[in-house]
């Protein structure tokens, strides 16, 4: 849109002051003003970087009230940074539908990107982290958790949880309950600060620490556990399998295909294949 501002969305650091990227502090004392989750709290950090910009509160339980103001002023040409206590905004923080709205009024939104304590623990965990599912702040509630826990029981991806300090303790009980206490995990807590600390262990042994080692409960903490291992098929699904390609194919590429299908070793599936094709009509030799 012709004379609109645009909306930053400013990493900020998570802890360690400097983090804070040139690109992110330039942006900043640029703007017409900063949407901010907390104004304290950025105030603070606008003081340690010598500016001082207009402050406007955008938190979770006014954002819905607040969006059309700013899309408004975005409108009619200034320019809005927007910030998170710490990190990176949006990620398990506000400002979803105030970006929302500004995309949808034709208004630039553009990214600062910076720290994210996902990333950040993630990097240093020692899991696999190639592939990864952010799953933010569980369920406050006991019960709540649980079923959501089992709902991720299986998921083959690194899970990557935030929990506040009362309740890490009872996060990592229920995880171990429903993920298994040998499954790899890590707590990183207070990351980028003077007393950072990742703890890494077996899921048990992390609960089991946490129920007697009080500093694990000081400060937030980003939990990371190894995904699940992929489930074995069984011998009657490999035998499925074959015996549907084995009509169309000859025993080497079912056994190819369904090695692929299936998870098996290819060298096992050809032995079935072979096994089965002696007792079942087979595809092209």
């Amino acid at each position: 849109m012709s004379g609109s501002g645009v909306l930053y969305v400013v990493a900020t650091p998570i802890g360690n002051m400097a983090d804070i990227s040139a690109r992110a502090r330039e942006t900043l004392a640029a703007a017409s003003a900063v949407a901010a989750e907390d104004t304290r709290h950025s105030g603070r950090l606008l003081r340690e970087l010598g500016l001082e910009r207009p402050l406007v509160s955008l938190h979770e339980h006014n954002e819905r009230a607040r969006t059309a103001e700013l899309v408004g002023r975005l409108r009619a040409g200034e320019s809005i940074a927007l910030v998170s206590d710490a990190g990176t905004p949006l990620v398990s923080d506000p400002g979803y539908l105030l970006v929302a709205a500004a995309i949808e009024a034709g208004i630039v939104v553009t990214p600062v990107p910076g720290a994210s304590a996902a990333i950040a623990a993630l990097s240093a965990s020692g899991l696999p982290s190639d592939r990864f599912c952010f799953e933010g702040f569980l369920p406050s509630r006991a019960a709540a958790r649980r079923r959501r826990l089992a709902e991720l029981a299986a998921e083959p991806r690194t899970l990557v949880l935030y929990e506040a300090p009362h309740r890490i303790a009872d996060c990592l009980a229920d995880l171990a309950q429903a993920l298994g206490p040998s499954r790899r995990a890590c707590v990183a807590r207070e990351i980028t600060k003077r007393f950072e600390t990742f703890y890494r262990g077996s899921l048990g042994e992390l609960a089991e620490r946490a129920q007697g080692d009080p500093d694990l409960a000081r400060g937030e903490s980003v939990v990371l556990v190894e995904g699940a291992a992929p489930a074995e098929p069984s011998a009657a699904q490999l035998d499925e399998t074959l015996s549907i390609l084995l009509r169309h194919l000859p025993p080497s590429a079912a056994a190819a295909a369904a090695a692929s299908l299936t998870g098996v070793r290819r060298a096992d599936a050809y032995a079935r294949a072979l096994a089965l094709s002696r007792t079942e009509p087979v595809g092209p030799t």
